[in-house]
């Protein structure tokens, strides 16, 4: 039997330090962060995934200095805030830089509003630098009435910073982060900065500890993906995937146009008591690639899931495994099926992206490991704005960036449920893919009227 992709990986990192190099300066890369540095590799452009959050201050309350010192604080603490994904030898790791954290500020150009200059900054992120970056643009009417009428046009709700804000952006490679960590960063870099702590405030035995700590709990996590890419777990992804197949075509080449990169639209849904079932959410996603690509097909939809490994330090990091669930868009599947097929898949949802593309690939399927669509979950009630000192942020959505898929629904529970659904316009025209919302929203149980 061939070893596990995770088991060759590691032998390979284990031989860089066989072979003379500082490995002691080298971090491993979970099975996540291989799958954003591969996406990343294959792309044309390079571009990397990023993750960023979006705040509006009264204008002077950001005191920059201050704030990049505790942006440093974090990167310092945390090793995966500060390293930089390199491939030696053949085998990619992530190399620790000195912690230093950019504070861009932005110029707007005429007729653009803040969040045009931030989203046109943002579209020339260099994939080579600081996985942590912060970017601060003055806020203003300017150009912002034509943003919300073209905005509006599409289904997508404008939060314009007003004349009085500014407006900042906090932005991390995707492989710095995941889910999990983005209310202990916001939360931290606010402890941050009312302390007024920087990287020169933590010791270099703390900062040993942390690295340590980073190193022990992605050799942890490597282990499981290990374990988990066992014959039984891989003959069960070769079966589950083997008619699955992706649907969406690829990107046009773009054309010269003011349209912006992605469509989105979204709607507000009084969720009952505990929330909306994920089984339930996946069965929308079903009905949403349908309307897309047609009833018959198996469309391979990808969910982010997982943890921390036992008995590993909750270091910061990108531990969450992208699952694949094949959406089979021709069957009148009952609810209660989806679920169980669900809770078969999480028993395996350890084996990482690349093993189970593998394991598709060798059972049958035709399928490439694109995906036509991407499912995320959140809950409102573990997010809490960024505040500098006293003043709490007031989050803004920036929409209009390019996304990976050609769409992606993101479902934030709290005291009511808030869908929304983005899509790549060099892929999906608006109508389809707005006929495609209305179909994910309409497959919802007990769904009330949307606002």
């Amino acid at each position: 039997m061939l070893p596990s992709i995770t088991g060759q990986y590691l032998a390979r990192y284990q031989r860089l330090g066989d072979a003379g190099d500082p490995a002691a300066a080298l971090l491993p890369v979970t099975g996540a962060q291989r799958r954003f540095l591969l996406v990343r590799a294959l792309d044309p452009a390079g571009r990397a995934d990023i993750v960023p959050m979006f705040f509006a201050f009264p204008r002077g309350t950001v005191d920059p200095a201050r704030l990049r010192a505790a942006a440093g604080h974090l990167a310092a603490r945390h090793p995966v805030l500060r390293s930089q994904p390199c491939v030696v030898r053949g085998t990619p790791v992530l190399r620790p830089q000195p912690a230093e954290v950019p504070l861009e500020h932005v110029a707007r150009a005429p007729g653009e509003s803040a969040e045009d200059a931030l989203r046109r900054t943002l579209a020339d992120w260099a994939a080579q630098g600081p996985p942590l970056r912060l970017f601060l643009a003055a806020g203003g009417a300017e150009g912002a009435a034509h943003q919300g009428a073209r905005d509006a046009s599409r289904n997508a709700p404008h939060d314009a910073t007003r004349a009085d804000e500014e407006l900042l952006a906090v932005v991390l490679d995707h492989t710095a982060c995941d889910g999990q960590s983005l209310a202990r960063i916001v939360e931290e870099l606010g402890a941050a900065y009312r302390d007024r702590l920087g990287p020169d405030d933590l010791s270099p035995a703390e900062a040993a500890a942390e690295l340590a700590a980073y190193r022990d709990a992605v050799l942890r996590q490597l282990d499981a993906e290990d374990r988990a890419a066992s014959p039984r777990a891989l003959a069960y992804w070769g079966d589950r995937l083997r008619t699955a197949h992706e649907q969406a075509p690829l990107p046009r080449k773009r054309s010269i146009s003011d349209e912006l990169p992605s469509g989105a639209a979204e709607s507000r849904i009084p969720s009952p008591v505990g929330g909306v079932p994920f089984p339930a959410l996946l069965d929308a996603c079903r009905a949403a690639a349908g309307a897309l690509f047609g009833t018959g097909p198996v469309s391979p939809i990808g969910y982010p899931w997982g943890g921390r490994p036992a008995g590993a330090e909750p270091v910061l990091g990108c531990f969450l495994n992208t699952v694949v669930f094949p959406a089979d868009t021709g069957a009148a599947t009952a609810p209660e099926i989806t679920a169980t097929d669900w809770w078969d898949d999480l028993d395996r949802a350890d084996t990482p992206f690349d093993e189970v593309v593998r394991a598709a690939r060798a059972g049958g399927s035709a399928w490439s490991g694109r995906l036509d669509g991407l499912l995320t979950v959140d809950d409102s009630r573990h997010r809490t704005p960024l505040a500098l000192g006293a003043t709490p942020g007031r989050e803004v959505h920036i929409g209009g960036r390019q996304v990976r898929a050609p769409f992606a629904v993101s479902a934030t529970q709290g005291p009511e449920l808030h869908l929304r659904m983005v899509w790549d316009r060099m892929v999906l025209d608006d109508a389809a893919a707005e006929d495609a919302f209305a179909a994910l929203r309409g497959a919802l149980p007990a769904e009330a009227p949307a606002h």
